[in-house]
């Protein structure tokens, strides 16, 4: 394995394992086989119910990440605004979000019908369906028709910001504009990890967000800097600052994620071939996953929650079933929508996509 495809080992591995949590949080969160599971397993459960959803900052970090690396491909730095960029990274996200809703809003109707529940969306309006289009939904205050999809939104406004911030940078000119970005990216994630992300009024905007999210990205700047261990010490102090101030776990973990990517994993190279590649194929399929594991999740949760109610080990069998059967979603999903899209649109994969799966708020 060369070494430009054993960088991409972690990444696959980070996105991965979170994904995985991302679904169990969910399946934890939402009942009631969770409610029925918790009896043989409480400890477990609550866990995941309750710190589940930290997984979503992993997918910030390597959304950054891997963003920074595709617009410094991209050339966003030339002179044109980087319009056409955020076009395609709206179709990449909102295409297949738009089947993923169909699907969700046909599921809800189902598990409804099986067994009425108010965790349940409701059927949508057509504004209700207009906001998930435009991806406002929650800035309108929309209820959403599945679980995360206000990651969707906060995924393409945090590619928009920083695609923008580094078409602003290429202002200062060739021989400056990489110190530029860096300097403006830097300036933004202070501002959000000292302020914006201790507000939970703005959780509905990228500024919230931005300071994980622009871990992931200097990292990349630190890699390619060719000296990424004085440049990541000072990201970590910074950070470390933050924390003091008002320690949230959500950016110590991270922070714990940014470091060694931008360090890039040397070790992830020894990963046995068919192990990596298993894992590229989990982080391949998992916006897929997260797009439509909630519905499937649903019509599961509504049969046993039906039929066994009241029994334990039945509940907790019914919870592996809807994990395999969300993987099993996701890879149809991927291949029969996602990538179809993709060609439909003339997209490649997108090596900034965040992953995607998001955790519950």
């Amino acid at each position: 394995m060369n070494e430009a495809s054993s960088r991409t080992v972690p990444v696959d591995v980070l996105r991965t394992v979170a994904s995985q949590f991302i679904v169990l949080h969910h399946l934890a969160f939402y009942g009631p086989m969770s409610d029925a599971a918790r009896e043989l397993a409480p400890h477990l459960i609550d866990g995941l119910a309750s710190h589940g959803r930290l997984a979503v900052q992993v997918f910030l970090v390597v959304g950054g990440y891997l963003a920074a690396r595709s617009l410094a491909a991209h050339n966003v730095f030339r002179t044109a605004p980087p319009f056409q960029l955020l076009w395609r990274r709206y179709c990449r996200l909102a295409l297949p979000l738009m089947a993923a809703i169909g699907l969700a809003v046909l599921c809800a109707a189902l598990a409804r019908a099986v067994l009425p529940l108010a965790s349940t969306p409701a059927a949508p309006s057509l504004p209700q369906l207009l906001a998930h289009l435009l991806l406002l939904q929650d800035l309108l205050g929309v209820e959403a028709l599945s679980a995360g999809v206000w990651y969707v939104a906060i995924d393409f406004q945090l590619y928009a910001l920083l695609a923008m911030l580094l078409w602003l940078s290429g202002r200062a000119g060739i021989a400056w504009r990489r110190q530029a970005a860096v300097a403006l990216i830097s300036l933004l994630a202070v501002a959000s990890l000292f302020h914006f992300n201790r507000l939970a009024a703005w959780d509905a905007w990228a500024l919230y967000f931005f300071g994980a999210y622009a871990l992931g990205a200097l990292a990349f700047y630190a890699h390619q800097s060719g000296r990424p261990v004085p440049w990541l010490a000072l990201v970590a102090a910074v950070a470390a600052a933050a924390l003091a101030l008002d320690f949230r776990s959500r950016i110590a973990l991270a922070l714990l994620v940014a470091v060694p990517l931008g360090l890039t994993f040397h070790s992830g190279r020894h990963l046995p071939p068919s192990l990596a590649r298993l894992f590229a194929r989990l982080g391949d399929i998992s916006y897929s996953v997260f797009l439509v594991h909630y519905p499937v999740c649903l019509v599961v949760n509504a049969v046993f929650g039906r039929f066994a109610p009241n029994e334990p080990a039945a509940n907790m069998l019914g919870m592996a079933v809807a994990w395999a059967a969300s993987l099993g979603a996701g890879a149809l999903f991927h291949r029969q929508v996602e990538r179809r899209f993709a060609v439909y649109q003339g997209l490649h994969r997108d090596a900034g996509l965040a992953a995607q799966p998001p955790a519950a708020r």
